[in-house]
């Protein structure tokens, strides 16, 4: 499965219907997990399939979840398993670990339309969500495979992405016969065991440095007022970039090693 990350440009109406339906998943993921932790204290066991066909009562008692797509709110109750199943695996390991919290206002940031609910207008470059509307969306590169699905996500920057799921069958490389050993340090970005250092990206240490100044200029800002918001979303901002840098640089070390090795030992 590879995913594709396209920038979408909701309108102020369309970004009113996300907003709220974050906040309906997010009531609903609350909702399912109360039932779970209720029903571990009277000694009941509940299944993945018995939180799901909850949602079917629950949509009685919060009538406003009928203007989420139904797929959508099936991943709400697959998230909150997965999250289960996260915890249990840590504690297996030997973690120390907490119970599951409840999540507050904000917390969710996706809409994930796995297999139905979507579509796509390459003709028009719009992206159309059931129980949503149609969405500009900038296809900045072909999409190959088949699509099995869209995550709408919404970032701290309040920037919208749309996330393409895509099913492609992936040709094995030519075998090099070669073998490499890559260490990751602090004084060189990577050494490997040919001989090369790759010395840690300038572009990357001018957004490192931005951040911190915008750090402390978050903190001069006083709690609640429209200027401490205007400097939140621009060290958010910041942070995307960041990450969108690391990313790239690491994509683009990564194909050069895959191509041209059979087996990477990284320390």
């Amino acid at each position: 499965m590879l995913s594709y990350k396209f920038r979408i440009y909701p309108s102020k109406t369309i970004q009113k219907k996300l907003q709220e339906q974050l906040e309906l998943c997010r009531w609903l993921y609350n909702r399912l997990l109360f039932e779970l932790n209720k029903a571990k204290e009277e000694s009941r066991t509940l299944k993945p399939k018995d939180t799901q066909s909850l949602i079917v009562n629950l949509k009685q008692e919060n009538t406003n979840l009928n203007k989420v797509y139904s797929k959508v709110l099936q991943m709400v109750n697959y998230q909150l398993w997965s999250n289960i199943k996260a915890l249990h695996k840590l504690k297996e390991n030997g973690k120390k670990v907490g119970k599951l919290r409840y999540k507050g206002k904000g917390w969710f940031k996706t809409l994930n339309f796995n297999q139905s609910g979507f579509k796509i207008d390459f003709k028009n470059n719009r992206l159309i969500l059931s129980k949503v509307g149609s969405i500009p969306i900038k296809l900045h590169r072909s999409i190959e495979g088949k699509i099995k699905g869209v995550i709408v996500k919404r970032e701290r920057s309040g920037r919208w992405y749309a996330i393409v799921q895509v099913e492609d069958e992936l040709e094995p490389l030519p075998r090099s016969g070669k073998t490499i050993g890559i260490d990751v340090g602090i004084r060189h970005f990577l050494t490997d065991s040919d001989g090369r250092q790759i010395e840690n990206p300038k572009f990357y240490e001018r957004t490192l440095n931005r951040i911190r100044i915008l750090h402390r200029n978050l903190s001069r800002k006083q709690k609640g007022s429209k200027n401490r918001e205007k400097a939140r979303i621009k060290l958010a901002k910041a942070y995307e970039k960041l990450v969108n840098q690391r990313n790239d640089f690491l994509h683009k070390l990564s194909r050069f090693y895959i191509n041209n090795y059979d087996v990477i030992v990284v320390e």
